[in-house]
């Protein structure tokens, strides 16, 4: 099992980004995680049907988030978190092709590892697993009581933007243990619940997440889209 389970995306301000997630999407606040206070960070999370969409902001100087968001000009996409139900085969993996591990998340129910975001490419990510398969510690003990799907019910892609996106699928592929379709000079990861899609990077922002998807509750709204937190926001 490999799952979609979170995406994060970094502001300089975390008011104003949750105003325009909760407006535009129609989500509820779930959760603040103090745990991500060890990286000089404040956040905020909100459920997607069981999926999250987090927004995280830097407290201080010299941040990973703080840095990107000046490497990026702005309020951008982040972190891609994926769930799976056999962490200890990916640790070998991981090893194996010589991917390293910079960071282990832990928490009561879960642990996440973080990769070097020079050795997979294109955005932050961590593979997590969880005692219990349909909870997630991230995202706090009340997440169910905030679920709000009558906009959105799911997250259905992430877009990484990379100067090759070819070559950064076929990387995350191999990484993942997942098909990768190609097509022309984009390309798809397949995981189980979503798609991971990668684009040539045309905004001028560089290398990183670009965009997702959400499955549109009103059908009327499939096919449109819009931007939030500095993201493009395609509405399936």
């Amino acid at each position: 099992m490999l799952r979609l389970r979170q995406i994060a995306l970094v502001a300089a301000d975390l008011a104003d980004a949750e105003s325009q997630v909760e407006e535009a999407l129609g989500v509820e606040l779930c959760f603040r995680d103090p745990g991500v206070g060890v990286f000089g960070l404040h956040n905020a999370l909100f459920p997607i049907g069981d999926q999250f969409l987090e927004i995280v902001s830097p407290l201080r100087e010299g941040t990973t988030a703080g840095r990107l968001l000046q490497k990026r000009s702005g309020d951008g996409g982040y972190m891609v978190l994926v769930q799976t139900d056999d962490l200890d085969g990916f640790r070998a993996r991981f090893a194996a092709l010589g991917v390293r591990v910079v960071y282990e998340a832990v928490d009561e129910g879960i642990l996440g590892l973080h990769l070097h975001p020079k050795d997979i490419g294109g955005a932050v990510v961590s593979v997590d697993e969880t005692d219990e398969p349909s909870e997630w510690t991230w995202a706090g003990p009340n997440w169910r009581s905030h679920q709000n799907t009558t906009q959105v019910s799911a997250l259905a892609a992430v877009e990484i933007q990379s100067d090759d996106p070819v070559a950064t699928a076929e990387r995350w592929g191999a990484i993942l243990d997942r098909p990768v379709t190609i097509d022309g000079p984009s390309a798809v990861v397949h995981v189980d619940d979503a798609l991971v899609r990668f684009v040539p990077a045309s905004d001028g922002r560089g290398e990183g997440v670009g965009g997702f998807d959400v499955v549109a509750t009103d059908r009327a709204r499939a096919g449109t889209e819009c931007t939030l937190v500095g993201t493009r926001v395609k509405f399936v």
